[in-house]
Order: structure tokens, then C-alpha cells, then sequence
């Protein structure tokens, strides 16, 4: 089993890319988004951080459920700041799993142009620009720490998912 916390920008292809993985794994997909939801949240249109805590702290113990009964976790979240990384590295050490981190990046043009494809023909729920601006420029990449790093453009390929599924068993 292994904690895997997907890691980048809005709209890079974390969630396409999370879903393939889970089902490659055969693991849990804990997609903050979906808690969020739950919970009667929109995070396109700004949640307040007291409401990200608790988000968290919901995902944190469904992770630390799955990982206890031995199932590998996928969370589906942007992995920023540091210190959110840090928690769920805690708490895959606390379970006794190995941790990994997928890194999806993307070039803002390809970002630019998902935003604007989706808000023509929606896939998923909007991100308003201004809470778009603001996660890009809060981003903290997480370069000193290994990170699995997948380009944006390519989370829905076969080998992508095959090279990730290799990378996270060799850890």
C-alpha cells in the first residue's frame, strides 16, 4: 500500500490523471473536490480555510482508514503549500505506508486553454480567474522534495500511468 498525493495547479490534469491511477492500483480515490461537495462546498468559487481544514481533516482520516486496511490511497488535491504535503506525509508514515508525490505540471497556455474550454462545454465545475490567480500565486513546487514529475499535457496516457504506477511501486 502507499499514500500518493497528486500535486499541481488547477486544471493540469491531476484529477484525470488521479482517476487512472486509482484504477491502475485498484485504490481508494480521496478527491477533496468530492468532500467539498459533500459537504455543500464550491472551492471554484473561494472556500474559507476553516472549511479547507476541515475538508482536510476528513481526508486525512478516510486516508489513514483505507491505508490501515491495507489499500493504497490516491489523494486528489493540489498538494500546496508545503505544510499540506507535510500532513499527509505524516500521516502515511503514521499507517506505515510509503509516500509519494505525482507532480503535474502544466504551462499556463494549456491551463489557460482548459479553463476556457470547459467553461464552453463544462466538464467539471468552474475556477473563477480570481481564485485561479491567487493558487498561482501561492504555489509552492515542490522541487527539493522527489516529487514524480508528470507533464500536464500527457496525464491521460497509458504509458504515463504506467511509468507513475512504477515509479510509486519502487518506493
Amino acid at each position: 500500500m502507499a499514500l500518493v498525493l497528486m500535486c499541481g495547479l488547477s486544471f493540469s490534469g491531476k484529477s484525470t490523471l488521479a482517476v487512472r491511477l486509482s484504477d491502475a492500483l485498484d485504490g481508494v480515490l480521496l478527491g477533496l473536490d468530492r468532500i467539498n461537495e459533500e459537504r455543500g462546498l464550491d472551492g471554484g468559487q473561494g472556500i474559507p480555510p476553516e472549511e479547507w481544514a476541515t475538508t482536510n481533516a476528513i481526508a486525512h482520516e478516510r486516508a489513514n482508514e483505507s491505508l490501515v486496511s491495507g489499500r493504497d490511497v490516491i489523494v486528489d488535491d493540489t498538494g500546496s503549500p508545503r505544510f499540506v504535503r507535510d500532513a499527509w506525509r505524516a500521516t502515511a508514515a503514521a499507517a506505515g505506508a510509503p509516500f509519494a508525490l505525482v507532480w503535474v505540471r502544466i504551462a499556463p497556455e494549456l491551463q489557460r486553454r482548459r479553463v476556457l474550454a470547459n467553461r464552453t462545454e463544462p466538464t467539471r465545475p468552474d475556477v473563477t480567474d480570481a481564485v485561479l490567480a491567487e493558487h498561482a500565486a501561492s504555489f509552492e513546487p515542490p522541487e527539493t522534495e522527489e516529487p514524480v514529475i508528470v507533464d500536464g499535457a500527457r496525464t491521460a496516457d497509458a504509458s504515463t500511468v504506467a511509468a507513475v504506477v512504477d515509479a510509486i511501486r519502487s518506493r
